[in-house]
């Protein structure tokens, strides 16, 4: 054979001035703990948003319309008044909305599980659930955004919130802390159903009956027995008693701490189950 024959079959081996040309000088940067990770797959999240603004119309124009449509729906013919039916409805609607908007966080994860994202998440040296925990951060955005758009709408229509300002914060950041728990139900289902249509059936079919069924419109007493049975064990119930209180200046310390309770058995428990999802999927 030839010496060009030679020459091509011959293997190309770099000299060790070359690689150190290319490659980073000192020492490899250290691993990310898992807050860092966490907070910037949140900022993922906000990134996502902000390219395609339109995942805002479910946190700004269904509150909106929520608020409006109950309001003057029931308003004169349950109190015979429709801004004083909304010192009751307010908090109950703000709950509703927020509530059902969590339903998307599985929605979101089980598209980006089709679409192989979180494979190529879990390749990387960070801890595992950072892009579950992110996802779920970016989502508190959503749901403060809802609920301060619902209670500026509000506050127009005439809603007077005898716990004052402190009030209204505590009881939005104590639905906002429930919401977050309660998104793991459907992060859960997120990674346990094969496509986003079906996410979004089994929500539904979960939501409704917890939101339309519950203190939301109407005090349980009003109620059928066998309904009011379901109703006063339903957590939708408790957190609307919790919010609503403190907005109006009369907090329970009873059902703040069943919703603080709740949430931390939801975190616990479906939290758990998620990262066993994860892990084996």
């Amino acid at each position: 054979m030839s010496t060009a024959t030679t020459e091509q079959t011959s293997t190309y081996t770099p000299a060790a001035e070359s690689l150190n040309a290319v490659l980073a000088a000192g020492e490899a940067p250290p691993r990310p703990s898992a807050w860092s990770a966490a907070r910037t797959f949140g900022w993922r999240a906000m990134l996502k948003i902000k390219h395609v603004p339109e995942q805002l119309i479910d946190v700004t124009m269904f509150p909106i319309m929520m608020v409006l449509m109950f309001t003057y729906l029931f308003g004169g013919a349950l109190a015979g008044s429709v801004t004083e039916y909304l010192q009751f409805l307010l908090p109950g609607i703000m709950v509703t909305s927020v509530v059902m908007i969590t339903m998307y966080t599985g929605t979101g994860i089980n598209v980006d599980i089709s679409k192989g994202v979180f494979d190529r998440f879990r390749t990387l040296p960070i801890w595992r659930p950072a892009a579950l925990v992110g996802a779920l951060f970016g989502d508190v955005f959503r749901y403060l955004t809802a609920a301060v758009v619902i209670l500026i709408v509000g506050l127009i229509l005439g809603f007077r919130p005898e716990g004052g300002a402190v009030g209204v914060a505590v009881g939005i950041l104590l639905l906002v802390l429930f919401s977050f728990a309660f998104s793991w139900v459907w992060t859960m289902f997120g990674l346990l159903l094969r496509s986003e249509k079906s996410v979004m059936g089994v929500s539904m079919m979960v939501l409704f009956p917890l939101t339309f069924l519950s203190n939301v419109f109407v005090e349980p007493d009003t109620m059928p027995g066998w309904l009011r049975v379901f109703t006063e064990v339903n957590p939708i119930t408790h957190l609307v008693a919790a919010t609503r209180g403190l907005m109006q200046g009369n907090p329970d310390a009873g059902e703040i701490t069943w919703v603080l309770v709740a949430s931390a058995v939801l975190v616990a428990v479906f939290g758990t189950l998620t990262m066993r999802l994860y892990n084996r999927k």
